[in-house]
């Protein structure tokens, strides 16, 4: 039986060590005389039949994969779509983004003011309760910028390996602590500016400290809000399924982006023994990530699914309107 999906190039993808990256598929002939219809029952039950055999492994060798052309139009068919790919729900306990519900399991992006680029992290690397999957959907194309960069994890890790090799053993021997400082309530002007009782999904403080042990964070309250503490948590992990390290942290996120009226993003993060982590470091690192990475522009009905361990992800500032959805996985 002919496949629904069909490869496809984009001018942005690159090859890394022979893979190209990411993978991309549009509908093949059959599919196209669908999409042009009232297509989205036969697109989810396509994804449903050739997930394990077609798409699945798309995702494992390149760890991301772009469906472009297809029929989800909204964000009611992109929920359709993500539970058509049979992962489980990942509730966001412990993420630093003010984030809405949309609808079932999906979720606004990063509400961020668009003048603000994201940079790069893996998904709630700063947790130990972290997505394996993540989907993005484009509901509204930005009117201009706006991609979501996404960048292979372990090319990351072999590249500052060889430049900064004392760097990288210290972090691997010591990992990192992630502090930051929240409000009660959220603050959409900030990049993490996620308060504590949405972070914790609760308004009362106990229950806060009780899930926030669950995650290993400690908390310091203050007069207005909570000083959350993590780590030592790991900085470089083993990927079990590829057999490789990845650069699974945020370090050049909290260091340059965690930055608001609570919080300084050079006290964000240090080594895990409270040593700070030198500047000039993670100034090459963000080089590093931004030559290494692929920025497609997104079109409306997009959906983006990133492998949370093999690939980072960032976003780049934007005219408005643009309007990407996301929701997360175990």
């Amino acid at each position: 039986m002919a496949s629904f999906f069909q490869d496809a190039r984009l001018p942005q993808q690159r090859v890394v060590e022979g893979v190209v990256f990411p993978a991309v598929v549009v509908p093949s002939a059959p599919a196209s005389a669908v999409a042009t219809g009232a297509g989205v029952d036969e697109f989810l039950a396509a994804v449903r039949s050739e997930r394990a055999t077609r798409l699945e492994p798309l995702v494992r060798d390149a760890g991301a994969l772009l469906l472009r052309g297809f029929p989800a139009r909204t964000a009611a068919d992109f929920d359709r779509a993500v539970d058509a790919f049979g992962y489980e729900e990942l509730p966001y306990v412990g993420g630093a983004a003010p984030r809405t519900n949309v609808v079932g399991r999906v979720f606004t992006a990063n509400e961020s003011p668009p003048d603000q680029k994201i940079p790069f992290h893996h998904e709630m690397a700063q947790v130990p309760t972290f997505p394996s999957k993540l989907f993005f959907f484009c509901e509204v194309e930005p009117k201009s910028g706006g991609e979501t960069p996404i960048v292979l994890s372990h090319y990351v890790y072999k590249r500052m390996k060889e430049k900064f090799p004392e760097f990288v053993e210290k972090l691997e021997k010591d990992g990192l602590i992630y502090t930051r400082v929240l409000g009660e309530g959220d603050d959409p002007s900030s990049p993490i500016g996620r308060g504590w009782q949405s972070t914790f999904l609760t308004k009362d403080k106990a229950v806060a400290e009780e899930r926030a042990a669950k995650l290993g964070m400690k908390l310091e309250w203050t007069d207005d809000g909570v000083k959350t503490i993590m780590g030592p948590i790991p900085a470089v992990k083993w990927d079990e399924s590829r057999g490789r390290k990845i650069w699974f942290n945020s370090m050049v996120a909290a260091y340059t982006g965690w930055k608001d009226a609570r919080n300084d993003p050079v006290k964000a993060v240090t080594f895990g023994d409270g040593t700070p982590l030198p500047a000039d470091v993670i100034d090459e690192c963000g080089k590093i990530l931004e030559e290494e990475c692929v920025a497609v522009p997104w079109q409306h009905g997009d959906i983006l699914l990133i492998d949370n361990w093999a690939v980072l992800h960032s976003r780049r500032s934007f005219e408005p309107p643009r309007r990407i959805l996301a929701s997360l996985c175990k």
